[in-house]
């Protein structure tokens, strides 16, 4: 074991020298790597920033009930009594036909035209607000055809059309993420193979004369790997780090432009269980394209006799 773990150290040790001994083309590499990592993580705390601000209101579907002309003020807070005690409604509030009226005085700016109607056109209504466990299609249809079902209702009226509009919406930016996401990790296996591949080329006469001496595939390939590891490691950390530096940059316009239409939006920071991911996602990336450059040059590498 302490052998295993001795030989490791020295590749690692020995990969990490590379790399510090050519400082500009590893940088580059580096930014190529982090930019990469950097572009579908923003585009992720982005959707899911917009996932939390419209939290909320994606799950406050209301709806509305119109009850006939000629109900009663009595028998219609009935019906909102026997709506409140219905599972899966948050909150049910009564608009009174005079309520309405004066409402719709104060907004419309009719109020001489409304004077000469002299009887009240507007029937008494009902706004229902299901809870958030009970905005689904199937249930907002069963609670429509409940209360249509009610003889005293003129009208059921659900707003739910844009919450699927919504919900499509992000949903798509999401798949659109992630394929990007895809894309751009089979780009950094490209490069980080790449590098890898230079690395053996010019190291060509150093591993010609290590096999000949007796080394095996593993112990040639084991600096390689570590320096795939490397590579990507420092690539995501060097993502997180610009993925803060935007979201410090854009923080503020973007507050003071949600602020300026009367929203609390913000975007959010990366937690350490991102930035853990980020950085996992980073490390596989470099083994994987490591490996596969390894695994193909190699081989084709033998002593000359």
């Amino acid at each position: 074991m302490t052998g295993w773990l001795t030989r490791h150290l020295q590749a690692m040790l020995f990969a990490a020298g590379r790399l510090t001994r050519a400082p500009l083309a590893t940088g580059f590499t580096l930014l190529v790597i982090a930019i990469a990592l950097t572009l579908p993580a923003a585009f992720g705390l982005v959707i899911a920033s917009v996932r939390t601000a419209t939290g909320d209101f994606a799950s406050a579907v209301d709806v509305t009930v119109y009850f006939k002309q000629g109900v009663t003020l009595e028998k219609a807070q009935q019906l909102a009594q026997s709506a409140r005690e219905r599972s899966g409604v948050d909150r049910v509030t009564l608009v009174s036909a005079d309520e309405a009226l004066k409402s719709f005085r104060e907004q419309s700016g009719f109020g001489a035209a409304l004077d000469v109607l002299g009887d009240n056109p507007l029937p008494h209504a009902l706004d229902i607000r299901p809870n958030s466990e009970a905005t689904t299609p199937q249930q907002m249809e069963a609670l429509r055809r409940y209360l249509a079902a009610w003889p005293e209702v003129e009208l059921v009226q659900v707003d739910s059309e844009w919450v699927i509009r919504l919900n499509a919406i992000l949903e798509l930016l999401r798949r659109l993420v992630t394929g990007t996401a895809a894309l751009l990790g089979v780009g950094v296996l490209a490069v980080i193979g790449n590098t890898i591949r230079l690395e053996i080329y010019n190291r060509r006469a150093e591993i010609e004369v290590t096999k000949l001496v007796g080394g095996s595939n593993a112990f040639v390939r084991r600096p390689f790997l570590y320096t795939g590891l490397f590579y990507g490691l420092l690539g995501a950390a060097l993502a997180a780090v610009l993925l803060l530096i935007a979201l410090h940059l854009l923080g503020a316009p973007v507050g003071r432009l949600a602020a300026s239409y009367g929203s609390s939006f913000r975007l959010l920071s990366p937690g350490w269980r991102e930035v853990g991911s980020l950085v996992g996602v980073g490390a596989a990336l470099g083994m994987v394209g490591a490996w596969m450059a390894t695994a193909r040059h190699l081989a084709r590498i033998e002593p000359r006799a």
